[in-house]
């Protein structure tokens, strides 16, 4: 019979153990504790009614705490399982990620949003490598407020095409003889996805490593 990692594995999702708590009491330590208490109490001063109401009432909110757990551990289990399969769909899909690495394949482009809370004079996106040399300056010119798409092709100023790697991709505008530094969202392609981190539900990303669901602004 498949398990539930045996499904996570065949959709390209891994998974991480939770860590179990040793310390914690469940419901026949608890019995055994009263149990105990009632062989080894002293025959002359044997536990009154009240005494013994209160061990019964403990007893039933640990059952009904019990309950409860489970019942969450459950529809946890079922949320978890209709996440994984709703990830599972992002694999091969690209996604606008907030970042400003951006991957470049070989014989590839890195495409990407900048968004402007207002309009500005002038919106330039800078390329550097992974060493901060500026690569390549890409003139916007004025543009208004709102979410402003950008292309890198690759190339640097010199028009010698970058090796494939990481590179990191700002935008900076003018506006009213004011700097900005606008927001950046780069393309980016879902290579696997990571079930139970964390920080929740993980993206492996294609050479830029994990980022969380979270980060995702659109998918395409």
């Amino acid at each position: 019979m498949s398990t539930d990692n045996d499904i996570y594995s065949g959709l390209g999702l891994t998974t991480q153990e939770p860590a179990s708590n040793s310390n914690e009491l469940g419901m026949d330590d608890f019995l055994n504790l009263m149990i105990t208490e009632l062989n080894h109490q002293d025959p002359t001063k044997p536990m009154d009614n009240t005494q013994l109401a209160t061990q019964i009432s403990q007893f039933s909110v640990v059952s009904g705490v019990e309950d409860l757990n489970s019942s969450f551990a459950g529809l946890s289990a079922d949320l978890t399982s209709g996440q994984a399969l709703q990830a599972a769909n992002l694999v091969g899909h690209e996604v606008l990620v907030a970042t400003n690495s951006g991957w470049l394949s070989n014989g590839g482009s890195v495409k990407g949003v900048t968004e402007l809370p207002s309009s500005v004079s002038d919106l330039t996106v800078r390329v550097s490598d992974a060493s901060g040399a500026l690569v390549r300056e890409i003139e916007l010119g004025s543009q208004s407020a709102g979410q402003i798409n950008f292309s890198w092709d690759g190339y640097d100023d010199k028009g010698n095409y970058m090796p494939e790697g990481v590179y990191d991709i700002t935008a900076h505008a003018t506006a009213d003889d004011a700097e900005l530094s606008p927001y950046v969202y780069l393309n980016a392609k879902v290579d696997s996805v990571n079930l139970g981190g964390a920080n929740g539900i993980g993206l492996n990303i294609q050479g830029l490593g994990q980022i969380s669901l979270s980060n995702v602004a659109q998918i395409f």
